[in-house]
């Protein structure tokens, strides 16, 4: 049976208020085919890397916002701690580079704490390369969450939407690593200044002191806190196996991509919605300006998250661009986490 995806087209050049709108009728006619909505709905979004013009405005979520207090639900803004460095690396900085953004109207909550260390491990059913994926604590333990993506382009994945939302941006530093790197991390002895800040966020007992600290790489998991802690930047996570992974293993980490999704999509009652619009060959998380590659296309919602890329996929090569990743969709419809048969409803 076709996975039911709504529709609303906007114009070539829509503004932020004709796609809040359209935000605000999506949402309103997933809620009616719903089984309710929690009494707390996090709003999972990208909250636009620092040099960056094309992330979805903050006025854009307003029409879904009214709509979820009309409800008498509450709701706040989270986003998950990055891997690389700069303002999304720590909670601290990572608010208050949302707020610079314009990211007032609700509360902003980091959902893998303030260092990325706040994770929780969620089976992956069906997984070929994880059994468990570490996903960020506040959105692991949220009942439903509105998962709300940018469609556009990625170096790695190929195209970002509903997907990548659900693996990269639910994961916390640990899981990144995990699907970017597929490896532990290291102390270089040469940097380490032996202050044990390490040790106090290791739930593994990896790391252990000698006249400087060092990981043991049998009993560590790859969760990333020591990384993520360290003042002195002495914990390492490059390796020449690491490097290659990321750069010409492709498949591989669109594979890794669909199995995080899949354990945060899986016994949720998820909604999602993803814009089509300002739909750049690169991320959100690129610090640059970027041009659109074809005309604003319209806004989407389903609670098939596989049914909504492929929706988005198809209308964005329609329109003229074809991205690369294909496959992950077709993967994601193998492991069960939706299908990639879907009826389009415009409304």
């Amino acid at each position: 049976m076709a996975s039911r995806v709504f529709f609303i087209p906007l114009s070539k050049h829509s503004d932020d208020r004709e796609r809040s709108d359209a935000g605000r009728r999506i949402l309103t006619a997933l809620l009616e085919k719903s089984g309710g909505i929690a009494p707390e709905l996090p709003l999972k979004l990208h909250f636009g890397e620092r040099g960056n013009r094309t992330y979805l405005a903050p006025e854009v979520y307003d029409g879904m916002i009214e709509v979820i207090e009309s409800r008498g639900s509450k709701s706040f803004f989270t986003e998950t701690s990055v891997l690389y460095g700069g303002e999304r690396f720590k909670a601290e900085k990572h608010i208050a580079l949302a707020q610079k953004h314009g990211f007032t109207r609700l509360p902003v909550v980091i959902a893998d704490g303030d260092n990325g260390e706040a994770a929780v491990n969620v089976p992956v059913r069906n997984g070929r390369h994880f059994q468990t994926a570490a996903i960020g604590k506040v959105l692991a333990d949220a009942e439903q969450v509105l998962v709300i993506s940018h469609f556009k382009g990625h170096m790695l994945a190929g195209f970002g939407g509903a997907i990548k939302q659900l693996s990269m941006g639910f994961a916390s530093k640990g899981g990144k690593m995990a699907m970017h790197l597929g490896v532990k991390p290291r102390i270089r002895a040469w940097k380490c200044r032996a202050c044990g800040v390490c040790a106090t966020r290791c739930n593994a007992g990896a790391i252990i002191k000698d006249k400087k600290y060092r990981i043991d790489r049998d009993k560590c998991i790859g969760c990333g806190a020591c990384f993520s802690i360290c003042p002195h930047h002495a914990v390492s996570v490059l390796t020449l196996a690491g490097i290659k992974n990321a750069l010409f293993g492709n498949n591989v980490f669109r594979q890794k991509l669909v199995e995080y999704a899949m354990a945060s999509h899986d016994g949720k009652r998820n909604i999602y919605i993803t814009f089509a619009v300002n739909v750049t060959p690169g991320c959100d998380c690129e610090p640059r300006r970027m041009s659109a590659c074809v005309p604003d296309i319209g806004v989407f919602g389903s609670f098939d998250p596989v049914a909504l890329d492929c929706a988005c996929y198809d209308k964005v090569k329609a329109a003229g661009k074809s991205f690369r990743g294909r496959a992950q969709l077709d993967y994601a419809e193998k492991i069960g986490l939706g299908s990639c048969d879907y009826e389009l409803v415009e409304l």
